[in-house]
């Protein structure tokens, strides 16, 4: 043949479309195959019970079938023939690409044949790649369309609806039918028709036999040679890489494996005519099990199972991680590599090859032209092009080079390239360099791309568990997601609709993966915050107590010096860093060990892309440690709803701070955003519900002091004592209370504050005013019973002889005082939580503190109500103590109001202050009525009807847009007459606590800053409160 019929046949260009091609029709197979193998995706049709007999009829007369004849068998197809053609179109064109595929494939091999072309792997890279590339390729796709078990149905069912639809079948249809026949047999009719290829192929695959020999040794033989030594040589380390054939050297094994099987497969007469031919091939046998034709799909070499390997474990994580950052490595320094061979391209390789098109004893003129156009743009290439960010583009000289190889490989060529193998060696050398600089990353996908894992899923995930299993492999955990990025390489364009597929595969997986190791990393950092707050917990002051007490028994000398029997010794604090033997291993170290990996792993990138989607491992983890650290901290608070038990807000807060401390002190480690984790959480457990819609401590805590202590407060069996600052247990016989002031004292208040936080607390508020106005609703019933009698006592308190027919014909007196003193009681708690909040805010943020106060003092008599009530409000917020409760005056304000106009309602708050100042002489009766001097308040919490009175009282007044003042002054002078008269009482067990009742009206005087003591002193004589704290005092100690 010619050398201008080489040319015209542009071998080159032909080899180039159809691999590229080939892959095309490839994937299309193996998605018909994946898709008519899954029942979900499956066509509709083909799993249909009224489709079966016609199914079966066009699988048994494929491809001869009748369909005119038929309409009792493919009566079926006719009634969906319009959908069956729109549903299976795709398909049967898929088929007619493998056909027409085929002709080109071996039109192509007929002509390289005729060309008598050449073909060594060190000589025509290429060329040679490109062809046995083909070959394999079309062998794929053939052995792929024999394992789809539908295609004749496929084929059939699409010509019979398409002769129904136009009268005609379809003009592919004949040849596409008797293709399907042929190949039932795939390897048979393939070995047939490679027949007379065998000569060009056994001597492509020949050439391989010096390169697989070389890159097929053990790893012995690899060690004992150093090849992967860049120290094994010292004075060598500063040349420049070189080989003869640069571009075998990143060729994959398996890719020759696969070549090499399969070409002898076609061409087996060689095996027994060539004994080099036998060797290549037994010496491939011993390799690999099993080869790949397109992702999970294989022929299988030697018959294995993979139970033979399920028990080894292996370092595959630490060597995939390790590919991961020669990956890194070659992207983060792609300048320098381009400056490298950039230099190597113009100063030395351009050199070389003018030197060679030189000495060339033949040279025709298109050859010519190509080599001289190399040398000029390898030499006008300059630095300043690497430094200015310019593109690079290399393809045409690629292109070019692949042209000359199919050009000067055929027989009759004037230049034989096997003659000039240094020519050959150059350019080789030259393309390799050239795409260092444009072709990296399709560089990094040849010759390290991992992307056929996402066909091997399961093993995929087995290996992942499998690492996660062993703690020295945790730190290259972290490979498995990033390989998850690879998976676009999968794609097709000529199959666009398994993008969707392959994407969710990737995504899916890699996601998986990132929220396993954030679950591990989190569950080892809240293991050791544990730990961390168990050592905490061993330095709170409840547990001083012991070393106290022994402390002072040793000064006794009847004091033992060893401990009684059944007492064990209690370690201190710090006995566990004293260790003897560095060799024993703790927990603590175990989970540092663990934690170190797992750091190592999830702080290895800050991010990656998969498919268009940017992944931040450290957000899986801030995420995993939020809702962690948010379970933690409630499990922390110990509470039972069953026994009503929870701990301490001073020790909860002390095993926070413990957590918090630890997470704090990882921030550098774990990459995470330790500080918006932590505040998260803190934030999340300051509202009822955190972000998964549990509990939290705000809720837990808030249920507890309104459901545990109020209630007994309520009922008598704790009772406020404002000279401890807390409410106190009253102890009874029989009865195992818990200790009300551990939960109340100051120090408590302040760490429920800490804890609860601004929110938290207007949360626990607005719990507390809900049972507030539950109660004000019961006083206003009560008030509208006794609306009558209560408007007459009003109008006529002075005259003592009206009075005494008046006040015996109320009703539920004893149940307004008991309802008002359980508001008391609330309120009570209520402002010492917002002096607990005022004290932790003053510490946390003084700075604004200060201006707030200073706005609540321009507050007057005088200022609009609005105005005043919105500053009470941010001065309530931070725990500052308002004349007028704003949270109070929100809650009533939010009742429901009946038909009543709101001058009823006013009339009604009056009378509810009338009712309760003739209603105090009653208190009198109650034993628990004693003013108690230690306690500095009463047994039945009578004293917190100051608050309950003057509180209630401010709210309502203002509700209704009253003075305060006056209605207060009132209910002063009305209490005051009502105890008065309690004084000209006979019966001594109406007087029996008198002079105890009477110190209230010095407590709401105290307690209001509406009323003042020369106020009381007008209509309640001091002297008679001086007479009853003497009486009071006298009393308590005799007693």
């Amino acid at each position: 043949m010619s050398l201008t019929s080489a040319y015209q046949h542009k071998l080159a260009e032909k080899l180039t479309i159809l691999n590229d091609r080939g892959q095309g029709v490839l994937i299309r197979m193996y998605n018909i195959k994946k898709t008519c193998s899954d029942p979900k995706s499956k066509p509709p049709f083909l799993l249909e019970k009224s489709m079966e007999p016609s199914l079966k009829y066009i699988n048994k007369k494929f491809p001869n079938i009748d369909v005119r004849n038929s309409t009792q068998h493919l009566g079926p197809v006719h009634r969906e023939k319009a959908e069956i053609i729109r549903f299976l179109t795709n398909y049967y064109q898929s088929f007619v690409d493998v056909m027409e595929f085929r002709d080109h494939v071996y039109e192509l091999l007929n002509t390289i044949d005729a060309c008598q072309c050449h073909f060594d792997i060190n000589l025509n890279f290429d060329f040679t790649r490109s062809y046995l590339d083909l070959i394999v390729t079309y062998t794929s796709v053939i052995l792929l369309l024999s394992r789809i078990e539908d295609r004749r149905i496929l084929i059939g069912m699409y010509n019979c609806a398409h002769e129904m639809l136009h009268g005609h079948g379809d003009p592919s249809f004949a040849r596409l039918g008797q293709m399907v026949l042929e190949y039932d047999h795939p390897l048979k009719k393939l070995t047939e028709e490679f027949g007379p290829h065998t000569k060009a192929v056994s001597g492509a695959l020949l050439s391989l036999h010096f390169l697989f020999v070389r890159r097929n040794q053990g790893a012995e033989q690899w060690r004992s040679a150093q090849l992967l030594s860049l120290i094994s040589n010292p004075p060598a380390m500063i040349n420049p890489a070189n080989s003869d054939t640069m571009a075998c050297e990143y060729l994959s094994v398996e890719v020759m494996e696969r070549w090499i099987i399969i070409g002898f497969l076609l061409c087996h007469g060689c095996l027994n005519s060539n004994s080099q031919c036998q060797k290549l091939w037994k010496l491939c046998l011993q390799g690999s099990l099993y080869i790949t034709l397109i992702r999970e799909d294989v022929l299988q070499v030697h018959k294995v199972t993979e139970d033979l390997f399920s028990s080894l474990k292996g370092s595959i994580a630490e060597l995939l991680f390790l590919l991961e950052g020669i990956r890194s490595l070659v992207r983060r320094h792609i300048k320098v590599i381009q400056q490298y061979h950039l230099q190597y391209l113009a100063r030395f390789d351009a050199l070389v090859l003018s030197d060679i098109i030189q000495n060339l004893s033949v040279c025709p003129e298109e050859e010519s032209i190509i080599m001289s156009s190399f040398v000029s743009i390898l030499s006008s290439l300059n630095l300043k092009q690497v430094d200015n960010g310019e593109k690079f583009e290399f393809s045409g000289l690629r292109l070019d080079w692949f042209r000359l190889q199919a050009y000067t490989s055929v027989a009759k060529a004037p230049l034989h390239l096997h003659e000039n193998p240094d020519l050959a060696k150059v350019m080789n050398l030259i393309v390799f360099h050239s795409r260092m600089l444009d072709s990296v990353e399709k560089l990094l996908v040849e010759t390290s791309d991992l992307s056929t894992f996402c066909f091997h899923l399961r093993i995929f995930e087995k290996m992942f568990a499998m690492t996660l299993e062993e703690p020295t492999m945790l730190r290259y955990a972290i490979a498995f997601p990033l390989i998850c990025a690879h998976f676009v390489h999968c794609t097709h364009e000529m199959c666009p609709e398994e993008y969707p597929h392959l994407k969710n595969h990737g995504l899916h997986h890699c996601n998986s993966f990132l929220e396993e190791l954030a679950k591990q990393t989190s569950n080892c950092v809240l293991e050791i915050c544990a730990e961390q707050r168990n050592l905490s917990e061993q330095l709170l002051p409840k547990h001083c107590a012991t070393t106290i007490s022994k402390a002072k028994n040793k000064k006794t000398r009847k004091q033992r010096q060893t401990p009684r029997k059944g007492e064990p010794e209690r370690d201190k604090p710090g006995a566990e860093s004293h260790r003897k033997n560095r060799s024993i291993v703790t927990n603590m170290d175990k989970l540092h060990l663990n934690l170190t990996e797992l750091a190592l792993t999830m702080n290895h990138v800050y991010s990656f892309s998969v498919f268009e989607h940017t992944i931040f491992p450290s957000e899986y983890l801030s995420s995993h440690l939020e809702a962690r650290l948010n379970r933690a901290i409630v499990w922390l608070a110990g509470y039972n709803a069953t026994t009503q038990e929870i701990v301490r807000p001073s020790e909860l807060l002390a095993g926070v701070k413990a957590y918090i401390g630890f997470i704090q002190s990882l921030a550098q480690f774990l990459g995470a955003d330790a500080s918006r984790v932590i505040r998260n959480a803190l934030l999340q457990q300051t509202q009822p519900l955190d972000s998964c819609g549990e509990q939290t401590i705000t809720t837990l805590y808030t249920n507890w002091y309104l459901e545990s202590l109020l209630r007994q407060a309520s009922s008598g069996t704790i009772i406020l004592s404002p000279a401890m600052q807390a409410f106190v247990s009253l102890p009874r016989e029989g009865e195992q209370n818990f200790s009300a002031e551990e939960f109340s004292d100051i120090s408590e208040m302040r760490a429920l504050a800490e804890l609860l936080g601004p929110y938290g607390m207007k949360f626990l508020s607005e719990n507390l005013m809900w049972h507030v106005t539950s109660q004000i609703v019961e006083l206003k019933k009560l008030v509208v019973e006794n609306m009558d009698i209560l408007v007459q006592i009003r109008s006529n308190f002075s005259k003592p002889d009206l009075m005494a027919s008046l006040l015996p014909q109320l009703t539920g007196a004893e149940n307004v005082l008991k309802r008002m003193t359980i508001i008391g009681v609330i309120l009570s708690f209520r402002a010492m939580a917002q002096e607990g909040l005022r004290e932790v805010f003053s510490s946390h943020c003084p700075f604004l503190m200060g201006p707030i106060e200073c706005l609540k003092e321009f507050v007057t008599p005088d200022t609009d109500i609005k105005v005043t009530l919105s500053i009470f409000e941010l001065a309530s917020a931070a725990g500052v103590a308002c004349d007028i409760d704003p949270a109070l005056v929100a809650a009533i304000a939010n009742l429901k109001a009946d038909t009543s106009s709101p001058e009823e309602e006013y009339k009604v708050a009056c009378l509810l202050l009338i009712f309760l100042a003739v209603s105090l002489p009653l208190l009198a009766t109650d034993p628990s009525s004693f003013y108690s001097i230690e306690k500095d308040g009463y047994n039945n919490n009578i004293h917190c009807l100051t608050k309950a009175i003057i509180q209630v009282s401010a709210a309502l007044f203002t509700l209704y847009n009253k003075n305060i003042e006056t209605h207060l002054k009132e209910f002063l002078v009305v209490a005051s007459v009502s105890l008065l008269q309690l004084g000209q009482e006979t019966d001594k067990l109406k007087t029996r606590n008198r002079e105890s009742i009477s110190l209230l009206m010095r407590l709401v005087v105290e307690e209001s800053s509406f009323l003042t003591l020369d106020m009381l002193e007008s209509c309640f004589p001091y002297v008679l409160l001086r007479n009853a704290y003497r009486e009071v005092s006298r009393a308590f100690h005799l007693n």
